[in-house]
């Protein structure tokens, strides 16, 4: 159902492509397993957004797209947990050996693929993701993970800042509530990624094989 408001949007030039470039990554931001569960951080429509980015890896790695994971992962005494722990003091319960932070099983990571550590929301934010990405000549990021209203959103963020053409893969990102994952989805249509589903983005992309 388009916006109501969408008007004002397209009067002032919003939600423009910025298409789909040559060499493209795929970026799967925190579908760990404390997100699998409502009872830690999970909830909502994550756990169908896990099980769509399945095909969706399976197509990346037939192609040899560079393929980049990411994990919270605090300091098991806390000492290098920041603002975001502050605000969310929950999170320190992930750590390295935290069965609520590993990779879960049907995404697990294959031989070749980036697996990185963050203690904030952005993937980009304080790791070397960006100049990973660079040194491989990528030029168009696809977004999967959780939470859309959070990680994916700043990650979605940084990617159109470090110049990719940004993805947001619509039915591979989920939130614990439907609103925020709705809203967010919107307004970064609008103003930093492109939105594809799965099934358009693997299209697209086949068409040009």
């Amino acid at each position: 159902m388009a916006h109501p408001e969408i008007g004002i949007y397209a009067a002032q030039g919003m939600g423009q492509s910025s298409g789909l470039g040559l060499a493209p990554a795929l970026v799967i931001v925190d579908f760990v397993v404390g997100f699998t569960d409502p009872a830690h951080f999970g909830g909502g429509n994550i756990a169908a957004a896990i099980e769509r980015t399945v095909p969706l890896l399976a197509f990346a790695r037939e192609r040899g797209w560079p393929v980049v994971h990411t994990r919270v992962v605090y300091a098991e005494d806390g000492s290098d947990a920041g603002g975001f722990a502050r605000k969310v003091p929950s999170l320190r319960r992930l750590t390295e050996a935290s069965p609520l932070s590993q990779i879960v099983p049907a995404l697990a990571p294959a031989p070749g693929e980036r697996v990185l550590r963050k203690r904030n929301a952005s993937a980009f934010f304080g790791t070397e993701l960006a100049g990973w990405l660079s040194m491989r000549r990528v030029d168009t990021v696809a977004v999967a993970g959780c939470t859309t209203s959070g990680c994916v959103r700043a990650t979605v963020v940084d990617a159109l800042q470090h110049n990719f053409r940004t993805v947001c893969v619509t039915d591979c990102v989920g939130d614990r509530a439907v609103g925020p994952h709705e809203a967010n989805l919107f307004d970064m249509g609008q103003k930093y990624a492109d939105l594809m589903t799965s099934a358009a983005l693997m299209a697209a992309w086949r068409e040009r094989d």
